[in-house]
């Protein structure tokens, strides 16, 4: 009974959420620039496309948990490494200028 619960109900959940990780990567990889993965050091934008492209399919039409849970890590490296390499080369790094002892309400002065 418990089995049957979460084969209707929970684990369908994660297959959506991974789809939906897959997706907004892929997106995310596409507007990229090309140059932007050479700058950053990171494999190239086809590479990246391919991976999660073959991940979106993957989580779409077939449904095969080893393959969605290989899909899921590749998810996570491009958002956990590649996307913040992208943003700092394109200069969209989250800062938007100051200097490096700037805190969140200003600059910080060391107390004087």
């Amino acid at each position: 009974m418990l089995m049957n619960g979460f084969n209707n109900g929970v684990l369908p959940l994660f297959g959506y959420a991974m789809l939906g990780l897959a997706v907004v990567a892929f997106v995310l990889a596409l507007t990229a620039r090309e140059d932007a993965y050479r700058a950053a050091g990171k494999q190239t934008k086809t590479f990246w496309l391919v991976i999660l492209g073959i991940t979106v399919v993957v989580d779409f039409f077939l449904g095969m948990l080893f393959l969605q849970i290989a899909g899921l890590v590749a998810s996570i490296v491009f958002f956990v490494d590649v996307r913040p390499a992208l943003k700092e080369v394109s200069g969209g790094g989250g800062r938007r200028g100051g200097s490096s002892s700037d805190g969140p309400y200003g600059p910080y002065n060391g107390g004087r």
